[in-house]
């Protein structure tokens, strides 16, 4: 054992006797030894050495973890949610706190390294892991606090969704957190935020108070409606090109616990009249009742279905009465909806997210379902039993469309959903044609799209990603070239700054 080792581990075991137990293993995990100089990669592919003494000097200025390949926990860290992604970071280091993410930020600056920054792991391009770069992976970085005098949420950067709505509706509090609770508040928050009661009270980032974030000077800055408010404007909708937000404040909206949810679904044969329906349907329901449409078709079977799934947050009295139109199309062939704990709705779809096993994924915003497009929906849709298929209209309007495109960097306002369509194979399955069948099924339908949900995107091409901020896009480049001049933060719908 070399003198430095020997002191490390003395150091370790005076840590270990001087903290309770329940510290000691984090406080010896973030002791990572580098035994040599690390390689990796800048952000424009350049190969970029890292000396073995400054890597050592990160780790040993983290609170948190630095881990490097090989170390116990680096295979969990830098893995996605979709198994498509195998990436391998040069290092990943996983924070304690705004100060570790400074360091990490700061380092990653000083060394031109690719950063990757991941919360749930859900990035539908894999672009919360990186191969050769740093991946700054917030999983250690989870708390939720809740103010019910205020009605508001003190959410650490790092937090998934299931955690705020457990710990907010203890009090009767609520506010729009996605559908799928293992999902991360950063990663749905700044792109935009749907889900089962977006209709009602808005976007995830329509109820941002304030952010902390550590922007690529490494400086931790506070931006709300009165701090840095062009930096506030910028996250809500800009995505991760501003920095690390380390910590959020949401406001919350008094509502019940107990809502009206499920499913009600009817046979593949009759998704044209169902989708000619639909289009006129969700455009005049109210803001509490949301209301997705959907065809699927499971691996395996050669059958499909096609309807609704629902989450009415409104008066229980009432339900029927909004949900006649649906069942009289015909006779359904299932039919759940029922009264529901909302968090356990919350967490009705956590298993079936098709990100767990190889997936292919297409979408964009629609202003209108008409005829043509129910018809092309409902016509190209495939039923092939070695896949899984989704064709998906996700509900927007209401309070969403409430909000001024120029009020938030979120523009697409006018939108009535979010259409996309999906398809998921076997994990040992060649993609192919698979993935040919949806560009193809895409070409159809793409016309009648006006933007796309940055959370959803893959590699689009730069004017593609410039003209979909719209009317914002001038100003979003605008505070892209103040707060990160160099591009540091560009694994995402990223604007490229022109300073």
């Amino acid at each position: 054992m070399n003198r430095r080792n020997f002191l490390r581990s003395s150091i370790a075991a005076g840590v270990g006797a001087a903290l309770p137990a329940s510290q000691v293993f984090a406080a010896m995990r973030s002791m990572t030894t580098a035994y040599s100089d690390i390689v990796g990669v800048s952000g424009s592919g350049d190969e970029v050495v890292m000396s073995q003494d400054a890597v050592q000097n990160l780790s040993d200025s983290l609170r948190g973890n630095l881990l490097l390949p090989g170390n116990d926990g680096y295979e969990k860290a830098r893995l996605l949610l979709n198994k498509s992604f195998d990436k391998h970071p040069a290092l990943v280091v996983q924070p304690s706190g705004a100060v570790d993410v400074q360091r990490a930020v700061t380092f990653a600056r000083e060394n031109d390294l690719l950063v990757a920054v991941k919360c749930g792991g859900h990035s539908h391009s894999g672009k919360s892991s990186c191969d050769k770069g740093m991946q700054i992976d917030l999983s250690t970085l989870r708390h939720v606090r809740i103010d019910a005098n205020s009605r508001s949420a003190f959410v650490a950067g790092g937090s998934l969704l299931g955690e705020m709505d457990r710990e907010s509706m203890a009090h009767g509090l609520v506010t729009t957190t996605g559908t799928v609770s293992h999902t991360g508040v950063g990663g749905l928050t700044l792109g935009g935020g749907f889900g089962r009661v977006g209709r009602r009270f808005g976007l995830a980032l329509d109820n941002v108070n304030a952010v902390d974030i550590v922007t690529a000077d490494g400086q931790l800055r506070h931006a709300s409606a009165e701090e840095n408010p062009d930096l506030y404007w910028g996250v809500r909708g800009g995505g991760g090109n501003f920095g690390v937000v380390t910590a959020f404040e949401f406001a919350l909206h008094p509502m019940q616990r107990e809502v009206i949810g499920g499913e009600i679904l009817f046979p593949i044969a009759m998704a044209r009249e169902f989708l000619s329906f639909y289009g006129e349907f969700c455009q005049t329901a109210p803001d509490d009742l949301y209301c997705d449409a959907m065809m699927m078709s499971p691996e395996g079977s050669p059958e499909g279905m096609c309807g609704v799934h629902v989450c009415y947050s409104g008066s229980a009295g009432k339900v029927d009465d909004i949900l006649a139109p649906i069942r009289n199309l015909g006779k359904p062939i299932v039919d759940t909806v029922a009264a529901h704990d909302y968090i356990e709705l919350q967490r009705s779809g956590d298993n079936l997210d098709p990100r767990v096993g190889g997936e292919y994924f297409k979408g964009g915003f629609v202003n209108e379902i008409s005829e043509s497009l129910a018809e092309k929906m409902a016509d190209g849709f495939d039923l092939d039993p070695g896949r899984a298929t989704m064709g998906y209209f996700q509900h927007s309007g209401g309070a969403i469309g409430r909000v001024a495109a120029e009020d938030t960097a979120f523009p697409h306002r006018r939108c009535i959903a979010n259409m996309f369509v999906a398809i998921t194979w076997p994990e040992n399955a060649d993609p192919a044609r698979h993935i040919d069948y949806i560009r193809s099924y895409w070409k159809t339908l793409e016309t009648s799209t006006d933007g796309y949900y940055t959370n959803d995107t893959g590699d689009e091409p730069q004017p593609v990603i410039n003209a979909n901020y719209q009317v914002n896009f001038d100003r979003l480049l605008a505070v892209k070239n103040q707060y990160d001049p160099d591009n540091l933060f560009r694994l995402n719908a990223n604007i490229k700054p022109s300073a």
